[in-house]
């Protein structure tokens, strides 16, 4: 095999799919919640470091998107959790529910897929009662966006 075979090779074994860079989100989001809560310094950059070792503009973009409206996605939370708050659920759960409404709201991702990506996380990640939850914020979400 060529050098720059290998080389081609390489940057492929290192592409991760959109699915895949979600759960990093995910975990950064988690991540930097738990900083949070515990009133703990963090750097996000360092954070995201952490969890994705290769510079990604997408994962920049939802995880620093998220923080800077942090606040107006957890009132559209909060809004649709009936009777319940953001706060309460878990922390993967909150990184679910703010990266789903972020991309939602604040991108060119279709919404079909911004709420397909965050129910199959929530699959993986939530239990059941809570899966329905983030899908029905979701579905408000898009319904009266």
């Amino acid at each position: 095999m060529g050098r720059y075979a290998i080389i081609i090779l390489v940057i492929l074994m290192e592409t991760k799919s959109r699915s895949e860079l979600r759960k990093d989100i995910m975990t950064i989001l988690y991540q930097i919640n738990v900083y949070e809560n515990n009133n703990m310094a963090y750097d996000i950059d360092k954070v995201i470091k952490e969890v994705v070792e290769i510079d990604n503009e997408f994962v920049k973009e939802v995880v620093y998107g998220v923080i800077t409206y942090k606040n107006e996605i957890d009132e559209l939370a909060n809004k649709y959790l009936n009777g319940w708050k953001i706060t309460r659920l878990g922390n993967t759960d909150q990184a679910i529910i703010r990266m789903g409404i972020y991309e939602l709201m604040y991108t060119k991702t279709p919404e079909v897929v911004a709420i397909n990506e965050a129910i199959e996380l929530a699959k993986a990640y939530s239990d059941d009662d809570v899966r329905k939850m983030i899908n029905g914020v979701l579905d408000k979400v898009y319904h009266n966006k």
